[in-house]
């Protein structure tokens, strides 16, 4: 039996937020259709009290910016680079194209190709987030994208330094100072300084999630996110400080990150509780993660591992850290996840910052049915086909011919006629369906 011996907020508080954001949001970019470059600046300047001549950092910026960091963040930003890269690479060659003979002088297949152009959004407001720029810069550079735009909020007064050597490092075509709603809606809309782009990717606040959301269509989105989630799944091989350190450390994102703990041990579960109250008194960010936890937080209790199972599939939650005496249990049954995290030695900061892995990933159960930016969202799958001979479309012709008069498509079944008579030389009444040999 589940029991929770903690909740978060209700459904109602929740979908009442996320209507306020909506209306905000769908203001905004309508200003930023009619008024564009107009409306990007005043909102800079109101929201990041940054009004510079140009948005898009020149080459010398970038170099200035860069020449700021300390040569070990330097070296720590290509070390995570690497490892990226190196995964990054590995799904891309597991990607290949496809072509087939269906039947004689039948051809066809299908091509990987990179989306022309794509915007990145890097957050940094509350916190500058270094890795965004590897997670989709880097991945967008290595599906082969072409045009890469990255931008960033201003951080206190000036570019990021790390953020804007992180972009450059990757790839990024385009540094662009400037960040939420206007960022994202200037970068999908375009305006008389920014050309549009084809795709936007990369993780926000509630604000720019929702500006994706509604952009959606007029561009490719890597994905729908709202605020981060965790769930720590564990039994008593593990101790309550490990899964306190572990849920607080998400819950720091911000004010409203879920986080949750779902155990098989009621002692477990109170020995975290004690220790989230502990480490809460020494964190430096306990006032956003307090919040988060008093607000969004929960703990659950289960009778076993197949009950966990069943909740945490339900849950679908973006990372599911799985810290269990068997945690392949839950790599070979769990169906609905943004990613794991297997075993005690790893963690989600890992996937955060450093492993490999991408961490722009599916929240609000939008696990249920798609996984998290990888290089194959930048590359669209593109189906050809060719006919070779005079039998082949022939005969697919005369197939095609009688199933367009099935559904009653007398102009789609003309263009099978007029091949069966070109190239089969038989005599088929104008938009009538070919007898079947």
């Amino acid at each position: 039996m589940t029991r929770y011996l903690k909740t978060g907020a209700s459904m109602d508080v929740r979908a009442e937020a996320d209507r306020k954001v909506r209306e905000t949001v769908e203001k905004t970019l309508a200003d930023i259709e009619t008024h564009g470059d107009a409306t990007v600046r005043e909102l800079s300047e109101k929201f990041d009290n940054w009004s510079p001549s140009s948005f898009r950092l020149t080459q010398k910026e970038i170099d200035q910016a860069i020449a700021e960091v300390a040569e070990q963040d330097l070296e720590d930003i290509r070390f995570a680079q690497a490892q990226i890269r190196r995964f990054a690479e590995a799904q891309l060659a597991s990607m290949q194209n496809v072509e087939i003979e269906t039947r004689p002088g039948v051809i066809l297949g299908h091509k990987h190709l990179p989306v022309n152009a794509v915007g990145c959004y890097i957050p940094g407001g509350g916190y500058p987030m270094v890795a965004s720029a590897h997670m989709s810069v880097l991945t967008a550079k290595v599906a082969g994208v072409k045009r890469v735009v990255a931008a960033a909020p201003p951080y206190k007064g000036k570019p990021h330094p790390a953020i804007v050597a992180a972009m450059h490092l990757a790839g990024a075509d385009e540094i662009l100072v400037l960040g939420g709603v206007q960022a994202v809606g200037a970068m999908a809309i375009g305006t008389e300084s920014i050309n549009p782009v084809d795709m936007l990717v990369g993780p926000g606040n509630a604000f720019v999630a929702e500006a994706k959301r509604q952009l959606f269509g007029r561009v490719g989105i890597d994905l729908f996110a709202g605020p981060t989630e965790t769930l720590v799944i564990a039994d008593e091989s593990v101790d309550g400080l490990l899964c306190a350190t572990d849920l607080l450390g998400q819950a720091e994102h911000g004010t409203n990150s879920p986080c949750t703990l779902l155990t098989n041990s009621e002692k477990l579960a109170q020995e975290t509780l004690s220790n989230i109250e502990m480490l809460l008194k020494k964190l430096p960010t306990a006032e956003a993660a307090r919040q988060s936890w008093e607000t969004y937080g929960e703990v659950i209790v289960c009778d076993s591992h197949e009950e966990m199972l069943q909740v945490a599939d339900d849950m679908a939650y973006e990372h599911v850290q799985v810290m269990t005496e068997n945690p392949d249990l839950y790599l070979n049954k769990l169906t609905n996840y943004g990613a794991l995290f297997l075993g005690p030695r790893t963690n989600v900061a890992y996937g955060d910052k450093v492993i490999g892995t991408n961490h722009t990933l599916p929240t609000k159960k939008a696990a249920r049915y798609t996984g998290g930016l990888w290089v194959g969202k930048f590359l669209k799958t593109c189906t050809y086909q060719k006919v070779l001979t005079d039998e082949a479309t022939t005969e697919i012709g005369s197939y095609c011919s009688r199933l367009c008069a099935l559904e009653g498509f007398a102009g789609h079944g003309e263009q099978a006629n007029e091949r069966v008579r070109r190239y089969g030389k038989r005599d088929v009444p104008y938009a009538s369906a070919v007898p079947a040999l």
